[in-house]
């Protein structure tokens, strides 16, 4: 049998709701993440996804910002959330997905981006991204009562060289910055996380996951960087089947900037 997570920064989910839904209609994950719903909770589209099958789901939200979603055709049980940093921002779920033959922890995150001066002395929204991957640490791949644990979103950092388009030039932008994707792979690897898109992708291959809406011809000019992840407990990684990068998203009606990631286990 075949689980599937698939995780997506969709950038206001009431504005880009038909791609949402088509997106589940040709894809069919059995749990979708979603991140920067930007949408208070009782203004959620909910009644949509349980037109399509998706009967559990579960929303940390807030008015204009962040916000995340996950959204499963099975049952989702001991939900929770952190309030991270003590700022009141809505960007992490925890639930475990009661999928047939196993049980899932799922994490849902939306890193803080950081701004745009790599300097937490002087730009608080970079100390605050920077406070908020130390706090992180305090989640290891440990499934509790689950019998396996992912963690999937939006993290805001593209910790490889292959995960942007040009290692060099980005060495001094928030996302690439090595303070940034050292601090990344330190917490991924101190909590016993398997990046399981790097086991599937081998690392010497170029993954992209987010383009800018300042590109002109995002798909020529091809400046992406790997934002969105999926990590899962060590016992994943022999289990996974596909990882999918879904590129063409980027040039759907109304985009995300964000390209959803679908990844696919035998359990």
């Amino acid at each position: 049998m075949t689980f599937s997570v698939a995780t997506w920064n969709i950038n206001s989910v009431r504005l880009r709701l038909p791609i949402v839904e088509s997106f589940l209609q040709t894809y069919q994950p059995d749990v979708l993440c979603l991140q920067e719903t930007k949408c208070p909770n009782d203004q959620f589209p909910t009644k949509a996804f349980h037109k399509l099958g998706y009967t559990n789901v579960e929303i940390h939200g807030q008015k204009g910002y962040h916000g995340v979603a996950t959204i499963s055709k099975h049952p989702l049980e001991e939900v929770a959330s952190r309030d991270f940093c003590g700022m009141g921002d809505t960007r992490h779920l925890d639930s475990i997905v009661r999928a047939p033959g196993r049980s899932i922890r799922v994490h849902n995150f939306y890193v803080p981006a950081g701004g745009d001066e790599p300097d937490p002395a002087i730009n608080p929204k970079f100390r605050h991204k920077l406070d908020f991957l130390d706090e992180m640490r305090s989640i290891p791949a440990d499934p509790g009562k689950a019998d396996s644990a992912i963690l999937v979103g939006d993290l805001n950092i593209a910790p490889l060289e292959t995960d942007v388009w040009s290692h060099k030039q980005l060495l001094k932008v928030v996302s690439h910055t090595p303070l940034e994707t050292e601090t990344l792979e330190d917490l991924r690897m101190k909590g016993g996380w398997s990046d399981l898109m790097r086991v599937f992708i081998p690392p010497e291959e170029k993954i992209f996951t987010w383009w800018s809406y300042r590109a002109r011809d995002w798909d020529v000019s091809d400046r992406g960087r790997r934002l969105d992840h999926v990590w899962g407990s060590p016992d994943l990684e022999s289990l996974v089947e596909d990882i999918t990068v879904l590129r063409e998203a980027r040039g759907w009606e109304k985009p995300s900037d964000h390209v959803p990631v679908i990844a696919r286990f035998a359990i």
